[in-house]
């Protein structure tokens, strides 16, 4: 029996075999009786917790049953608790901060983006080429006269202009030809 204990004792990987051994060497018979009883009373209540767990998970079954408890409805509340694990969790919270701060400014460069086109159109109304154009369309339309009350939408007073510089372009070839 003295070669079965050494069998039994297999070192571990970086464990040293030598002192293993040795300490197997050194038991007396007495003490390897002690730990024989031991090791079965070991064994013996491992077995007897074993059952016992069976049974409790038996009746959980049971009263989970019995209370209409599915496994899908324990699968969603796990999955809930999971999420509001993650949610509590400090790299969630900076991150949905950071994405939070991001979409702000996000945001405020559209905004300014916005603005920033309006007043390069204010800019533009206000140059020089562009205020020396509208008093030209201003002259065609005065030229052309009409009916049209003053302040038509863009495309009327383009149209008149064209017409007006039409008219003038054959007055001036009539004029040509009579002389």
């Amino acid at each position: 029996s003295e070669g079965l204990l050494r069998s039994d004792s297999i070192p571990e990987v970086g464990e040293d075999a030598a002192a293993t051994v040795s300490m197997a060497e050194t038991l007396t018979e007495e003490e390897r009786d002690e730990l024989r009883k031991e090791l079965a009373k070991v064994e013996e209540e491992i077995q007897t917790l074993s059952q016992v767990l069976a049974a409790k998970e038996k009746h959980l079954a049971e009263i989970k049953r019995k209370l209409g408890i599915n496994s899908l409805q324990e699968l969603k509340q796990n999955i809930t608790k999971s999420w509001q694990d993650v949610t509590s969790t400090t790299a969630y919270k900076r991150t949905s901060e950071t994405l939070s701060q991001a979409g702000q400014k996000a945001s405020a460069a559209f905004s300014s983006v916005g603005s920033v086109i309006t007043k390069k159109f204010e800019d533009v109304r206000n140059s020089p080429t562009f205020k020396s154009f509208e008093e030209k369309v201003e002259n065609f339309k005065s030229k052309v006269g009409g009916s049209k009350p003053a302040g038509g939408d863009f495309g009327e007073v383009l149209n008149s202009a064209a017409n007006a510089s039409a008219t003038e372009t054959i007055a001036e070839q009539t004029e040509e030809e009579t002389h």
